[in-house]
């Protein structure tokens, strides 16, 4: 990928149970220092994402490096950017009570 230029790629995400799972993604960039150049412009992370029984799928990711990532001297040798994603199945949230009703 070349600073400035966009960018698709797609991650494959596979529910090998026999039931619905419904999870989400977040995301990592390595090394660390390189993630405030990494800019996504859509994305499948941190939405729900439904895999029914066994399915497979492709999930894109488009996205930039920031041409400024040429210019910091901090990241003079870095010439690999790794991005990876964790796929987890999603939890129902804890059910808090309003304040004021019983």
């Amino acid at each position: 990928v070349v600073p400035g230029e966009t960018a698709l790629a797609f991650y494959k995400a596979k529910n090998p149970t026999d039931k619905p799972v419904i999870g989400i993604s977040t995301y990592n960039v390595i090394p660390f220092e390189a993630g405030q150049y990494f800019n996504k412009i859509q994305c499948f992370c941190f939405e729900e994402q439904r895999l029914n029984p066994h399915e497979e799928v492709d999930m894109p990711v488009f996205f930039y490096i920031d041409p400024e990532f040429v210019e910091d001297p901090k990241m003079a040798k870095v010439d690999l950017i790794t991005l990876s994603y964790t796929f987890f199945e999603a939890k129902e949230g804890q059910k808090l009570p309003l304040p004021g009703y019983q």
